[in-house]
Formats: structure tokens, C-alpha cells, sequence
């Protein structure tokens, strides 16, 4: 026979709720591990009593009963699974495995019996149901009746609050039955009742979740915290683990205590307990027991009267009453040298401790995944930027969780921590060759960005200079926008097959000629955008007064650094985040001075404009002057030379005919006679026109109009 049997997808019955989880048996004991929360529950074979296999909505259970009254339930088994089980428990707990029916008559009167911590209400010999006494918060007693109330079971549709029982009256004097029943009830009942002192007490504590400032009350079974507004019992039964972290600043001290079943506000659910305490608080700690009593209870884990760090003291004392080990950040150690890592989860930011067994996320909201539940992981580029990329982790259960905003530089030591776990990488081969040269991976990655930036950049570039020349279209500036086109054509003849018979040039030049000042002009094409560039944004001037800021500008300006000392290595867009909910919940007197400080600056900036406009229309005044006489002066040169043409044209009118027919024949039809003919007659027009007298003060008049 084997040592050992597993069943996979066995539930545990905890307190009205079915946990799945992997259940094994073997010589030692028996041992159920929750899928969910990750918690063990360890039987040992000496202390198993009795064991009884049932029928049950979910197929076959499995009741174990230990000597110290605790019942455990297991349901999930097939019917075939029994004869396996029952030779197993023979062979190695000695014990017999009995098999018990429940009734199902449907009678409500019956017998309730007490057996360790679980009330059955029997009919016959048969049981028709269990209620574990740990699950009542409060007993209640009336006339021949008991009221038995219950915890809310959060993870259940509907819970069951409250139970009653009518309890006959019997003839026995002194004994009255209702009472009787109630102590059975209450002595076993997870009823908090705070009777007695505390051991010791921590005022005003800063507590992150559930946010406020508690004083924190240390009973012997349970942990109360006491605030302003709320009160919380906590059984030290639901502390799963301790973590204590170090902030990534290294002046504070994170103290985690993780819940299940979570305290409750409300409707909200709070499964993390998180304590903010300074590293440079210290206290001087009395317990409020004598010292044989403190020796007899923590075995020298603690002394009556301690001394040291706030959150050394409160560590060490919820370590000693929970008896639980305290977890803290393992071997890895980011870029900056901190043991954690900043990050984003869902709107908040935050901090992300890889520890040795899990990951746990601080603060809002907390997040523990453990390793062991883990599906595979996935680094994936960040969706705003390439100074980041995110980290997703996916459980087994489907359930995804999302880091983002994580610094590249973080990269490399959190890929190598998560490679060293074994955990399942998505992405593997991609990420190996990022492993092999990480800063491969960042310039391919802002280069490849880089250019999609560039290009955008460029085409609105393009898009301005449009718009520019649309808006400002001066006759010249509408030439030099009407030549790329013209150069677009000559470059088009070029790669033409008739280049040469399409060329318009007169100068008898070869095709090769030809082609050069094509290749010249495409240059200037693309040279000329960008040298005008400049120049078209002439309109903004770098005198003219800057805009004023607004309330919230100016304020943030004042503020950045303040900022930034209380979060140091925020980044920009989280300092941009604080600050938004800082100014958010600013109250409305402190808003008024910003308020009048941006109203100062707007009015300053109204009269500083109205200078700069007067004087502006001073200069543009002088600037038209200036440009108006620069016109007058080209008209009077330009009448000038046309006078002086106009006289050429009558000397030598004389010959209209034969100027006439020699306009139109080209300097390769000319013969040799005629050529010298036509520049006797060019040199003789050219003696008149020098002989004519100056033209009078009335011409020159009336060409300048």
C-alpha cells in the first residue's frame, strides 16, 4: 500500500464556505492546502479521534474529528474512493472509517448534542445538521428559547445570520435548560469580548488601510483597533501572514498583516492590515504581566519591560501572540539599490516587493500573489512611453494583474529575478535577447519611436508652411510656392525619353546642358522649405509679454519640490498625479490666495500688452513709412529707364519694316551681310539715342506717376 495518497479539487467546509484546495494523506498526517489563500492546515495522525465518510451535496465527504474537539470537513470524493480510504486509515491512523447518512425526514424537533466545538442536532441516531460553535458572534437566551447568531460569510450569495431553538421546560429543580444550553454555546463560540486588560496598548499609530490613526489594544486572544469612527476586532485565528518592508525612501517601515476572513466597513472589505511607522520612533514597552507570566506564555520571545524601534516593538509582539513568522524582502535589490520596485496597479501608484515566495504590492490596493499560484509572467512595452515598460502576472485562476509604469533601468534585475524563481515567461525569446544587451533593447525601442515622431513632426511641418503661405500669400512668396512645381516638371523631363525633344531651352545647348540645371533646381527644392522655415513664424514675437499662468500653475510651481522631498524617485507623471489630487482636496480659503495671485498676474500681463501694442504701432508705422519711400524710389528709377527705351524705339522706328522682319529670325538664319548690317544699324540707333536730349521735368513727372 502507498505511504501517501493525493486528491486534487477537494473543498474545505470553513465556516459556511467551500475552499478547493489539494488534500494529502500520508503516515504523519493528514494536510490541506487552500488554493486561494495558500494556508495549510496540518493534522497530526496522533491527535485523529474518529472518522466518518458521508454523502454530501458535492458527492462524498470526509469528517475527521480530533481529541481536542476540533472538526475538519472535506467534501469532493467520488463513492469509489472510499475502499482506498478506509484501508488507508486502518493501515496507518488505526482507525476505522464509519459511514453515517444524514436524515433527511425533514423533522424540526429532534436532540442537540455538544462534541468539541460543533453542535449536531440529531434525530434518532442520525444527524440532520452541524453548526460549528465558531461561527456564532452572539447567543442570546429568552423564554424556553435560544437565539444563536452568526458571522457574515462574505465570500457566500447568501449566509445564514441566525439560528433559534425552543427548548422545552423540564421538571428537574435548579437546572434550567435554557441557560444550561447557552453556556455550552458560549463557551465555545468565537464571541469577542473585551474582559479584562490588554497586555499592552500603541497609541495614535498611522494606518494606511483602513486609512486613520488608531490606538492598537493587544488582548491575549484578539487585536482591537480603536479610532475616531471605527472600532475593529481582529482574532489572531484570521491572521494569515506578517510582512514587515522597508519604504524605498529608508526612513519608513511598511507593516502588513494579511486577513482571512477580511474586517469589514460597510460594504467594503479590507483583507490587508497596513502600518506606516518612521524608523526614527522609538518607545519604551511594559507589558501589563508579571514577569513569570510573561516567561511561562512567550517562552522568552518577549520581557516584561522592552525597549527600541515603534515597528521593532509592534512586529515583535504580533509575532509572539500570533505565532506566525514575519516575511520580509529576500536577496533581490533594484536599480537604485531599494528592495522594491515603483510602479502603477490599476490608478494608484505604488511600491512592489519581489519577495522569496511572492510578490506583494503596497498600498492601494494591496495585492500578495504567491508564487505557487502563479500562471506565467509578461513584460510588455509601456503604452505612453519608452522610458517604461509593465509587468503582468496571470494566476492559474485566470485572475491578471497588471504593474505599469515601471522604469526600464528596473529591467534587467527584475527579469533575472523572475528567471531565477522559474516562473514561466510569456514571452521568453524576446526577453532573452533583451537579457543579452538591455540596452539593445531600449535604443532599438526610442529609436523605432524616435522615427514615427520625426516623421509626424515632419508632416506637420509641412502642414504649417501651407497653411502659411495660404494665409500670408504675398506675390513673391506666391512665386516661390508656385516653383517647386515648376522644378517638379523640369525634373519629370529629365527621366523623360523625350527630354530632348520637350526642352524649351534656346540657348543651342546639348541635352547634358540641359540637364544640369534641372539636377541644381532640385536641390534648391529641397533646401528652400527649410530656410524659409524661420521665416515664417515671423509672427511671434520674442518681446511680446508671455501669457499669464493659471491658479493651479502657479501653485504647482511653488509646490514641485515640496513635492517631490515627500516622494522621492516620484516620477513625472505621478508627480503630476499627486499634485492634481493635492490641489483636488485643497480647501477652498487656501485656493482664494492662488486664485488672487493669478487675477495680479493677469491684470499685469493686460497692461504690459497695452505697451507693447502702442509701441508695436509705433514700429509698424515707421516700418510702412520707410517701405512706401523704398517703393517710390524703385518707380522713379524704373520711369527712368522706360524713357530712355522709348527714345531708342523711335530712332530707330525709321526702318520698321526690315526690324520687323529681323525680330523673327534666329542668330543661326543670319547671314554674315545682314549681321553686319544689323549691327551697323544697332550702333548708329545707339548714337541718337545718346544725342537726344534729357528728357523734361514734365516727362520725368509723368513717368514716375
Amino acid at each position: 500500500m502507498a505511504d501517501t495518497l493525493e486528491f486534487n479539487e477537494i473543498y474545505q467546509e470553513v465556516k459556511g464556505s467551500m475552499n478547493d484546495g489539494r488534500l494529502r494523506l500520508s503516515r504523519q498526517g493528514v494536510i490541506f492546502k487552500n488554493s486561494k489563500t495558500g494556508k495549510v492546515d496540518n493534522i497530526q495522525a496522533s491527535e485523529l479521534a474518529e472518522g466518518v465518510w458521508r454523502r454530501v451535496a458535492l458527492g462524498h465527504g470526509l469528517k475527521l474529528l480530533t481529541k481536542n474537539g476540533h472538526v475538519y470537513k472535506y467534501d469532493g470524493f467520488r463513492e469509489s474512493e472510499f475502499d482506498k480510504l478506509s484501508d488507508f486509515f486502518k493501515a496507518h491512523y488505526c482507525l476505522e472509517l464509519a459511514e453515517k447518512d444524514l436524515c433527511v425526514k425533514g423533522w424540526n424537533w429532534g436532540t442537540v448534542r455538544f462534541g468539541g466545538q460543533l453542535l449536531s442536532f440529531d434525530i434518532g441516531e442520525q444527524p440532520v445538521f452541524e453548526i460549528p460553535l465558531s461561527n456564532v458572534s452572539q447567543c442570546t437566551t429568552g423564554k424556553n428559547e435560544v437565539t444563536l447568531e452568526f458571522h457574515q460569510n462574505d465570500d457566500a450569495e447568501v449566509s445564514l445570520m441566525e439560528v433559534r431553538f425552543y427548548v422545552p421546560p423540564t421538571q428537574e429543580d435548579g437546572v434550567d435548560p435554557v441557560e444550561a444550553f447557552a453556556q455550552n454555546v458560549l463557551s465555545k463560540a468565537d464571541v469577542i469580548q473585551a474582559t479584562g486588560d490588554a497586555i499592552c496598548i500603541f497609541r495614535e499609530l498611522q494606518c494606511l488601510t483602513p486609512r486613520g490613526r488608531y490606538d492598537i489594544r493587544i488582548y491575549p486572544t484578539f487585536l482591537h483597533l480603536h479610532g475616531k469612527t471605527f472600532d475593529y476586532k481582529i482574532p489572531y485565528t484570521t491572521v494569515l501572514r506578517l510582512f514587515l518592508l522597508p519604504h524605498k525612501d529608508q526612513r519608513q517601515m511598511f507593516f502588513v498583516i494579511s486577513l482571512d476572513p477580511p474586517i469589514k466597513q460597510g460594504q467594503t472589505r479590507y483583507h490587508f492590515l497596513i502600518l506606516l511607522f518612521s524608523k526614527d520612533e522609538d518607545i519604551s514597552l511594559t507589558l501589563n504581566m508579571n514577569e513569570e507570566e510573561v516567561e511561562k506564555r512567550f517562552e522568552g520571545r518577549l520581557t516584561k519591560n522592552m525597549s527600541g524601534s515603534l515597528y521593532e516593538m509592534v512586529s515583535r509582539v504580533m509575532k509572539a501572540l500570533v505565532n506566525r513568522k514575519i516575511t520580509v524582502p529576500g536577496n533581490f535589490q533594484g536599480h537604485s539599490g531599494a528592495q522594491c520596485i515603483t510602479c502603477s496597479y490599476k490608478a494608484s501608484s505604488g511600491l512592489l516587493y519581489p519577495l522569496e515566495r511572492g510578490f506583494i504590492y503596497v498600498h492601494k490596493p494591496p495585492v500578495h500573489i504567491r508564487f505557487d499560484e502563479i500562471s506565467f509572467v509578461n513584460f510588455a512595452r509601456g503604452t505612453t512611453t519608452t522610458r517604461s515598460f509593465d509587468f503582468e502576472i496571470e494566476t492559474k485562476q485566470g485572475t491578471q494583474y497588471t504593474f505599469s509604469s515601471i522604469e526600464r533601468e528596473e529591467y534587467g534585475k527584475l527579469f533575472d529575478f523572475v528567471n531565477a524563481k522559474k516562473l514561466n515567461i510569456k514571452n521568453r525569446g524576446l526577453k532573452e535577447g533583451m537579457k543579452q544587451s538591455y540596452d539593445e533593447y531600449a535604443d532599438s525601442d526610442e529609436d523605432q519611436h524616435d522615427a514615427y515622431l520625426e516623421r509626424m513632426k515632419e508632416e506637420g511641418k509641412i502642414r504649417e508652411e501651407n497653411a502659411n503661405d495660404s494665409s500670408d500669400g504675398s506675390g513673391e512668396e506666391t512665386d516661390e510656392s508656385f516653383n517647386p512645381g515648376e522644378e517638379d516638371d523640369d525634373v519629370a523631363e529629365e527621366f523623360d525619353s523625350n527630354a530632348s525633344a520637350s526642352s524649351s531651352s534656346g540657348d543651342g545647348d546639348s541635352d547634358r546642358d540641359d540637364k544640369k540645371p534641372a539636377k541644381k533646381a532640385k536641390i534648391v527644392k529641397e533646401r528652400k522649405p527649410r530656410k524659409k522655415q524661420p521665416e515664417s513664424k515671423k509672427g511671434k514675437d520674442p518681446n511680446a509679454p508671455k501669457r499669464p499662468m493659471s491658479a493651479y500653475m502657479l501653485w504647482l510651481n511653488a509646490s514641485r519640490e515640496k513635492i517631490k522631498s515627500d516622494h522621492p524617485g516620484i516620477s513625472i507623471t505621478d508627480l503630476s498625479k499627486k499634485a492634481g489630487e493635492l490641489w483636488k482636496a485643497m480647501s477652498k480659503e487656501k485656493k482664494e490666495e492662488w486664485d488672487r495671485k493669478a487675477e495680479d498676474a493677469r491684470r499685469d500681463y493686460e497692461k504690459a500688452m497695452k505697451e507693447y501694442s502702442v509701441g508695436s504701432k509705433a514700429e509698424s508705422h515707421r516700418g510702412e513709412r520707410s517701405k512706401k519711400k523704398k517703393k517710390k524710389q524703385e518707380k522713379q528709377m524704373k520711369g527712368k529707364g522706360d524713357k530712355k527705351g522709348a527714345t531708342s524705339k523711335s530712332s530707330s522706328s525709321k526702318s520698321p519694316a526690315k526690324n520687323a522682319s529681323d525680330s523673327f529670325k534666329s542668330r543661326e538664319f543670319v547671314s554674315s551681310d545682314e549681321s553686319s548690317s544689323a549691327e551697323s544699324k544697332k550702333e548708329d540707333s545707339e548714337e541718337e539715342g545718346a544725342a537726344s536730349p534729357p528728357p523734361s521735368s514734365e516727362d520725368s513727372a509723368s513717368g514716375s506717376d
